[in-house]
């Protein structure tokens, strides 16, 4: 071999090497987010908002070669994508129709409610509308992996994503302690608790430690009425990604309106893309891992190691995205989303109360 093939050769191993590190690097930190996970104080936090802080963590304190950071983009957009289809096995939706309107009703108007607040809000606020968008559904739906799963569907860049997954991250952490400190004193059944929680908490490990001084019943009922706002994430991605595929071709138009010989694209056969709809194919998969789940047709103990795996490549994801972030510009990105979340989040819990009390959940 001559030596600029081998020069070829070797650079072309280098960077596969590279990229596998960050893929591991990701690994690594996914694996001892889970870990300290388990920890009294950290587990209210959960895996994947742990995994965005040791991403951002070691990213500050040691910072990260370029060639790294291709595999550790690739964990944050390909097994982001696998592990929202594999997240679908948690949701039963059997179980979801069985939970009575009056608990749908309740998700949906708290889900409404919020996404158009911490929206406006953002608006209000100007914040970029990709990241009000991102922190009005984590914030609306189920956190970091809502965020996750909608960034794509608006061509959301890394940094919005990771700093949308963390605000509604840190917000669900904030209010998760503040429920169970203020859990005695709600007048609340333990059943009206858990309603109350998994309706107006962030995360499902947000409600899932919020519910704990409400006992099994609680807790069982908070997770039921958290998952029926997860599968809320599905249809609002649907229409989120309708929409921004129409605000493109508009945006074609105006620009070939411009000046642009439209005529000359089209016989070029350019113009197709003006018609190109975004297909959010890994929600359809969550959706159909799902009904497969609803029907039965995987085993339990395989169904909850497919759970597993999926908050393992999420985790893996949030990681990615942390790594691609550095502190400065989570300082300047991050204030006005924080107190749009905040504002949202204080205003979906008192809905939220309200409405547990006026369907007579209470």
């Amino acid at each position: 071999m001559n030596g600029i093939g081998s020069y070829g050769l070797h650079r072309g191993t280098f960077r596969n090497s590279y990229f596998a590190a960050g893929i591991a690097l990701t690994l690594l930190l996914a694996v001892t987010a889970k870990y300290l996970a388990m920890l009294p104080v950290l587990g209210i936090m959960g895996q994947l908002v742990l995994a965005i802080l040791l991403g951002i963590g070691v990213r500050a304190a040691a910072g990260i070669p370029q060639g790294v950071m291709s595999g550790a983009g690739f964990s944050a957009k390909r097994l982001l994508r696998a592990g929202i289809i594999l997240l679908g096995m948690r949701l039963n939706l059997g179980d979801i129709v069985q939970a009575g309107p009056k608990v749908l009703a309740l998700a949906a108007i708290n889900l409404v409610f919020t996404l158009f607040t911490v929206y406006g809000l953002s608006r209000w606020l100007k914040i970029d509308k990709r990241l009000g968008l991102l922190t009005a559904c984590g914030t609306a739906i189920c956190g970091a992996a809502a965020v996750a799963a909608i960034a794509p569907q608006i061509k959301a860049t890394d940094n919005e994503t990771a700093v949308g997954a963390a605000t509604v991250a840190i917000l669900g952490t904030v209010f998760t302690l503040v429920y169970t400190i203020l859990y005695p004193y709600m007048g609340l059944s333990a059943s009206g608790y858990g309603i109350f929680a998994g309706a107006t908490l962030h995360e499902v490990a947000h409600v899932i430690a919020a519910a704990v001084p409400a006992g099994q019943q609680g807790a069982d009922l908070a997770v039921l009425v958290k998952l029926t706002r997860v599968a809320m994430l599905v249809p609002v991605a649907l229409i989120l990604g309708l929409i921004e595929s129409r605000r493109e071709r508009r945006q074609q138009s105006l620009t070939l309106a411009d000046g642009l010989a439209e005529h000359c694209i089209t016989e070029s056969g350019g113009s197709s893309d003006r018609h190109k709809l975004t297909v959010p194919w890994f929600i359809l998969g969550f959706l159909l891992m799902s009904g497969i789940n609803t029907l039965g047709m995987i085993p339990q103990e395989a169904a909850a190691d497919m759970i597993t795996l999926a908050y393992l490549l999420l985790a893996m994801a949030m990681a990615g995205l942390g790594l691609g972030i550095d502190l400065k510009t989570f300082g300047h990105m991050g204030r006005k989303p924080v107190i749009a979340g905040f504002i949202g989040s204080v205003g979906l819990s008192l809905l939220g109360f309200m409405l547990v009390h006026w369907f007579g959940l209470a």
